[in-house]
């Protein structure tokens, strides 16, 4: 073992063999153990974001809640180009990730709400924060 500059321990080196197959250099891991492993983004969070961003109205929804308009049909009538069908679909996304909840109420005619859950106000929080470093990052360039 190889001591590092930060008193690290380092994997031995050895030289290949010029001519041979490969690379001139490899490592020798042998039997210690991997110092660091593959760091990839979280799955679920990643495919939540990207699901998010991909429907064009989850946004939408976020800010009829946050001003109060609950119902899926005053949802509908509160945005131009927003129908019934593809608000359903965004929302049943965005309940099943848990980011909003559905409230049924036991009443006839049915009346149904939906409100954003403590996890979808961080996630929301989170989306926000995304949305500044995009305007810092447009107004660099």
């Amino acid at each position: 073992m190889c001591e590092g500059s930060l008193g690290l321990t380092q994997p031995e080196s050895k030289q290949v063999p010029s001519g041979s197959v490969g690379t001139k250099r490899y490592i020798l891991m042998g039997r210690q153990a991997k110092i660091f492993s593959r760091r990839s983004a979280p799955e679920q969070s990643a495919r939540m974001v990207e699901t998010i961003y991909g429907c064009k109205w989850s946004l939408t929804v976020y800010q009829l809640l946050a001003n109060g308009i609950k119902r899926p049909g005053e949802m509908v009538r509160s945005v131009e180009g927003l129908t019934t069908k593809v608000l359903n679909e965004c929302l049943r996304k965005n309940v099943a990730f848990g980011i909003i909840e559905r409230i049924a109420y036991n009443e006839i005619p049915p009346r149904v709400e939906y409100v954003v859950t403590p996890f979808g106000r961080k996630f929301i929080r989170i989306l926000d924060d995304l949305n500044k470093l995009q305007k810092e990052i447009e107004s660099e360039q």
